[in-house]
């Protein structure tokens, strides 16, 4: 049973940084892609960053100057830093996992095969 569990949200105010977290259990960790995504309020959800399992990574423009994903490969566990946050990145945040993904593909929500529950993020003063 594949179990993907985020981590780390809560309420933050402008400016502030938080750090999530999500654990993967029940895939062989290190040969999974990870990604996060986000769903803003009346939003599509949209990819934040990825990281392939030789630890590439992507992230959507607007982001990458504030956040940073990151793996650990021995606690089964992927990270995404998020330093400067603004109103606009209130969303719920999810973790997908995905085998066999290249580079490219992490964009992809469709290529991940596991999905965590999300967790919220709420920036605000």
């Amino acid at each position: 049973q594949v179990q993907v569990v985020e981590s780390g949200g809560g309420l933050v105010q402008p400016g502030g940084s938080l750090r999530l977290s999500c654990a993967v259990s029940g895939v062989i960790f290190s040969r999974n892609a990870m990604g996060w995504y986000r769903q803003r309020p009346g939003k599509q959800r949209e990819l934040v960053a990825s990281i392939t399992r030789d630890g590439s990574t992507y992230y959507a423009d607007s982001l990458k100057d504030r956040f940073t994903i990151s793996r650990e490969n021995a606690k089964n566990t992927v990270y995404l830093q998020m330093n400067s946050v603004k109103p606009e990145d209130t969303a719920v945040y999810y973790c997908a996992a995905g085998a066999g993904i290249i580079l490219s593909s992490t964009r992809d929500p469709a290529a991940y095969q596991h999905w965590g529950q999300g967790t919220q993020v709420t920036v605000s003063s």
